[in-house]
């Protein structure tokens, strides 16, 4: 059989629009079909938030070639997920995850986190005496340090 092809560096762009990757492991070797394989590691993706509610995600036919599978199989992987109602097709538009996946943090929980956390910030940065622009010029670089290690 076949050897395991690892990994493949998949392009996508963010709700943001900002260029992201999502790196898939697909094994020929496995017993797992590689549909199954596809299907689980997007279904994990999304469950985690890494590709995001509203993220479009690349085509059936441009996910097949970039993974050198048959479209059948990139197509059966989507159909899975789009059951599980992780994923919707919109036409034309292109296929995008769904605004609130099964499983995932509800949209109202993650706003609630996320200003929890702006708020223990916003309190640590006052105690060091820094002024709001330079703490949100700190934030903007620790972003894009971020977004630098994701491209890389």
């Amino acid at each position: 059989m076949g050897e395991e092809r690892l990994p493949h560096v998949v392009p996508f762009r963010g709700v943001d629009g900002r260029p992201r990757r999502m790196v898939l492991r697909l094994d020929e070797r496995s017993h797992i079909p590689p549909y199954e394989q596809l299907r689980a590691q997007l279904s994990v993706m999304i469950g985690a938030g890494y590709l995001e509610p509203g993220t479009r995600i690349p085509t059936v036919r441009d996910l097949a070639e970039l993974l050198a599978l048959a479209p059948g199989t990139v197509a059966r992987a989507y159909r899975e997920l789009e059951r599980d109602g992780l994923i919707e097709g919109r036409g034309r538009r292109g296929t995008f995850v769904v605004d609130e996946p099964p499983g995932s943090e509800p949209v109202d929980e993650r706003r609630r986190r996320l200003e929890a956390a702006a708020e223990t910030y916003a309190l640590a940065v006052r105690q060091l005496g820094v002024q709001p622009d330079a703490a949100l010029d700190a934030v903007r670089a620790a972003f894009a340090k971020l977004l630098d290690g994701e491209h890389r």
